[in-house]
């Protein structure tokens, strides 16, 4: 058995993997758990260090600490499965968290705010505005709109000479508002027409893969 999170060990932190030396702020650990949440699921090995060496927990403190933090700094509770491992004489808990299907969660931060994170590569990020309006969007019974107008024909012109654009280069480009060009992206996105990635610590908005291929 122990086979198995030497290999999760091995494979290092990414995606849907991170290790946890120790649990002692149960809003730090409710940023990851909603991360995980928010994205593709994934596991948090508890007990190992960032160079992937396995130091154990010290205590049952931190699995109650982690409970805590899934239950009362994340908006809705975050609901995870836990398994304990013992290797070479040392104890680590596997901590796994699927992708939620109540998008989003939500992480009470030092100040009191719900923020919203999602993972990515190996880092916890804030949702942007755009993503969480997507969220919303998705939770309605009803479809999406779309006007194509000036400011969309624009838009997949740009796109399908450019390889990416943010927010704020669509904005100067066309002299829309922050808020009516949100509104633009998120019909395209929920239209599967472009989507969203994260790159040079900004988010930015190209073509699908099926709009490249047309």
């Amino acid at each position: 058995m122990s086979f198995h999170v030497k290999q999760l060990i091995d494979e290092g932190e990414g995606l849907q993997l991170d290790f946890k030396f120790e649990i002692n702020d149960a809003r730090k650990i409710a940023k990851t758990l909603v991360a995980f949440s928010n994205t593709e699921g994934g596991k948090l090995l508890i007990g190992v260090k960032d160079n992937g060496r396995i130091a154990g927990i010290r205590s049952d403190e931190e699995y109650y600490m982690l409970e805590s933090a899934a239950q009362l700094y994340c908006r809705p509770p975050v609901s995870f499965n836990a398994k304990q491992w013992d290797i070479d004489g040392k104890t680590l808990l596997e901590i796994t968290i699927h992708k939620s299907s109540e998008l989003p969660h939500f992480a009470r931060s030092d100040n009191d705010k719900w923020l919203a994170y999602i993972r990515v590569h190996d880092q916890n990020i804030l949702a942007s505005t755009v993503l969480l309006k997507v969220w919303k969007r998705n939770s309605r019974k009803y479809g999406t709109f779309l006007n194509y107008r000036e400011n969309e024909k624009w838009l997949l012109t740009y796109l399908s000479g450019h390889p990416h654009i943010s927010l704020s280069q669509f904005c100067r480009h066309t002299g829309l508002s922050r808020h009516r060009a949100e509104i633009i992206l998120v019909n395209l996105i929920i239209m599967e027409v472009i989507r969203m990635d994260f790159r040079d610590n900004q988010f930015v908005f190209l073509l699908t893969e099926k709009e490249i291929t047309k």
